[in-house]
């Protein structure tokens, strides 16, 4: 069965994501507040957004193995009830742990990542599916994550590119947006969904709510509908 995906993300007036820009940097207890009201299981995030936000850039210590494993998706011992889904596809990632904070890492990878980096996963406690052969299935990757973990709702937290494959894909079926006051005007900062030169159909949603936090953030809640 697959999780519930809620698109949760803060963006500027104008739609980007990259706060660097915006002065002093927002308030996150804002953020935080407001994804905890919906008691999801996992949260979702790219590898660009993990690599800066988590492992610092980390590089994974690859070791020689010698015999080839499998293509097989790994659920490591790991006793958790929330994850921390990291989109990897070519397995570049490092971790210190199995764990961000109490959340369990799953990866996501493709079938061409290598043995090597596979027997890395492993070594760290690291739980990890396959997505596909070359490249990601994106409703594949849900099924899974529904029946190898206890998730029933995903927080996706991506960068753009990452929002706009699982958009395209018809999986967003919920929008969780802080609009920051702020307007950020640059046309290289990435937008809430990035679809590139080949986009799907566009995305019609209905408002659930809104609501005034603090600094002036509103907090709109969308549903998707059918396109």
């Amino acid at each position: 069965m697959k999780p519930r995906v809620i698109c949760h993300m803060m963006s500027s007036l104008d739609g980007r994501i990259i706060t660097k820009r915006w002065g002093d940097a927002p308030n996150t207890k804002e953020y935080e507040t407001t994804a905890a009201t919906f008691k999801a299981e996992a949260w979702m995030c790219g590898r660009v957004t993990m690599e800066k936000d988590f492992t610092k850039g980390l590089e994974p210590d690859l070791k020689p193995v010698g015999t080839p494993l499998d293509r097989a998706d790994f659920v490591a011992e790991h006793h958790a009830e929330s994850f921390a889904v990291a989109v990897d596809a070519h397995g570049k990632l490092g971790w210190e742990s199995a764990f961000i904070d109490e959340d369990h890492i799953i990866a996501v990878l493709t079938e061409q990542v290598s043995d090597e980096y596979l027997a890395y996963l492993r070594e760290k406690g690291v739980s990890y599916l396959f997505g596909g052969a070359a490249a990601l299935d994106f409703a594949l990757v849900l099924d899974k994550l529904g029946d190898l973990f206890p998730i029933r709702t995903l927080l996706l937290e991506g960068g753009g590119h990452l929002n706009g494959s699982l958009l395209r894909a018809g999986l967003v079926e919920e929008l969780s947006l802080l609009h920051y006051p702020v307007v950020d005007g640059a046309a290289t900062s990435p937008t809430l969904f990035e679809q590139g030169s080949s986009p799907g159909p566009a995305q019609p949603f209905a408002l659930l709510s809104v609501e005034q936090r603090s600094e002036g953030i509103l907090w709109l809640r969308y549903e998707a509908k059918a396109r």
